[in-house]
């Protein structure tokens, strides 16, 4: 693949993920139902990029990253309420995932904390 690995990965989740967010909003699906279904679109996505060649801790952190991406606006939002700065909010879901990627894919967190960090950095303005 030749375009940068976020350059594929955030469009082809940012309608799924946004059209469950509208029915989540509409009270179409529930948060059990969003979740899941969230859940089940980042799945897809990780075995399409796996198929492709695309290293699964590699894939891991393009797709935890551009999560953080499309939920930008939402910490935002949450940052204001909390009356805390973004960065806050940001590290500690980029902590989060890279924890997830220790775990499930055997990164250094460390490691994981940088990539991620690099990509949100990059395409989160």
């Amino acid at each position: 693949m030749t375009k940068q690995l976020m350059e594929i990965v955030l469009p082809r989740l940012a309608r799924p993920l946004y059209q469950h967010l509208e029915q989540f909003q509409l009270g179409r699906l529930d948060e059990l139902q969003f979740t899941k279904k969230f859940e089940k679109e980042l799945q897809k996505q990780h075995h399409w990029l796996a198929q492709r060649g695309i290293d699964v801790a590699k894939a891991a952190v393009a797709i935890h990253a551009a999560v953080i991406v499309l939920s930008m606006p939402g910490l935002r939002s949450e940052a204001q309420e909390a009356n805390v700065p973004l960065e806050v909010l940001e590290f500690k879901a980029i902590r989060e995932a890279a924890a997830d990627i220790e775990q499930n894919y055997g990164m250094e967190k460390a490691r994981a904390i940088q990539s991620i960090s690099r990509l949100v950095a990059r395409y989160g303005e």
